[in-house]
């Protein structure tokens, strides 16, 4: 039987095939995660129909599919012949072996670098069980040069049986190191990595683009006294976690309910620009940026006028764990009237958020830091926290923005205004 993609909604054109987690002649088990499939928005998962064989892949890892296309051939009830097990043993043991020198190593820490590959190969020299001086056991061209002088690393008659072309792998085959990550060398060298770009990483790029080139986006900024909200959660956390399950008092319900009922009073900045129509919206979908390794995304807290504050609180929770772990689903993201950005988990100060599109309206949170302000006259301490509001001037005014962004505000400065829709 075939493996087909899955059905791709239509927002989505195709995806491509990301990781094959299993190899033509094993054996898996009913729902057992044999590929998965990125897309522009989300990596779809394709499981075993049920106890078989997967007997070829048609898409090899990188190619794109479409939309119910085939991509495997499978072999219910059957099971793991042992020849391909005999068949497959000679390869291992090559794999082995390469992984085993420094120069063929792909994860950066120990390999040879090109000027000392590029000397080897012109003298002939076999860098296998050459020993590197450079960081992390790195081969540089003066451990070449070395080998060269000493006479019988290059004297040496034996062949190589490692074919050459695996000693150095094509650099898009590398992939992108963690932050922070070091490049071994040494001081004379110069190394660089080229790692494809993600389906989401691009379509995040596109989309950013777009709103900057077919919106009229500007940004109006405000700041907060975070003070009620922080003595509120302080006295209020435990009793909150007791009552809920556990579920912790945090800061963002406050801005979704805040945001929310602003947008009640300016329900321009909840709707959307279609063509030469514009869309307002009688709900409330609020979408919550969230960062994770493979890019921006953006899961829908619904109707979020009808949530409490624990409500809203596991919503984004559970939502944050899906992002994390690749889990969310294109219906967690789907639609959307207005946008929270949260940079001050990573220390943002004051930052301009890009519109999500057709989105008309984005905040920006930031970092709180304690600062001197005036309070009824006196020089205070208080944790203050800069806001920003982009907006689409093609449809919101400076005066509806500003306004806006007051009235949210005043409901962060004074919890009690949401409760009561003042």
């Amino acid at each position: 039987m075939e493996i087909n993609a899955p059905i791709f909604p239509e927002s989505i054109a195709d995806g491509s095939v990301a990781t094959w987690h299993h190899q033509p002649g094993e054996f898996v088990t009913r729902d057992t995660l044999l590929v998965d499939i990125e897309t522009d928005k989300v990596v779809i998962e394709v499981f075993a129909p049920e106890d078989g064989v997967l007997t070829t892949i048609l898409k090899q890892e990188g190619d794109t599919v479409l939309s119910e296309e085939p991509i495997a051939q499978f072999e219910p009830g059957a099971s793991a012949a042992p020849s391909n097990d005999a068949a497959e043993a000679p390869t291992v043991s090559v794999q082995a072996d390469v992984a085993a020198t420094p120069e063929a190593s792909a994860d950066g820490d120990r390999f040879a670098s090109p000027a000392a590959k590029k000397m080897a190969a012109e003298s002939g020299l076999n860098l296998t069980g050459l020993t590197g001086s450079g960081r992390d056991g790195r081969i540089t061209k003066e451990d070449v040069a070395k080998a060269l002088g000493s006479g019988p690393a290059a004297e040496d008659p034996a062949p190589i049986e490692t074919p050459v072309p695996i000693a150095e792998p094509p650099a898009q085959t590398l992939s992108a190191p963690p932050p922070g990550t070091m490049f071994a060398g040494s001081d004379d060298e110069r190394v660089e990595r080229r790692v494809p770009m993600t389906r989401l990483r691009a379509s995040v790029a596109k989309r950013l683009v777009e709103a900057q080139q077919n919106a009229a986006m500007l940004t109006t900024f405000n700041e907060v006294d975070m003070q009620a909200i922080m003595q509120l959660r302080k006295r209020y956390q435990t009793e909150f976690q007791a009552a809920h399950n556990g579920t912790k008092l945090g800061f963002m319900s406050f801005f979704v309910r805040a945001a929310t009922e602003a947008l009640k009073r300016f329900p321009s900045v909840n709707a959307s620009i279609d063509g030469n129509d514009i869309v307002y919206h009688g709900y409330y979908d609020i979408g919550v940026a969230v960062s994770t390794d493979r890019g921006l995304v953006v899961p829908v807290v619904r109707d979020a006028d009808a949530l409490g504050l624990a409500q809203i609180e596991d919503q984004i929770m559970a939502y944050g764990e899906k992002a994390r772990s690749g889990k969310l689903g294109l219906e967690d993201m789907a639609g959307g009237t207005f946008t929270i950005s949260n940079g001050g988990i990573f220390g943002s100060m004051m930052s301009t958020p890009i519109l999500n599109p057709p989105q008309t309206g984005v905040l920006g949170m930031h970092n709180i830091q304690e600062r001197a302000v005036v309070v009824d006259g006196e020089i205070v301490i208080r944790p203050m926290m800069y806001l920003a509001l982009s907006y689409d001037h093609r449809l919101i005014d400076g005066r509806e923005a500003v306004q806006f962004l007051v009235a949210i505000k005043g409901m962060l400065e004074d919890p009690a205004r949401i409760l009561l829709e003042l």
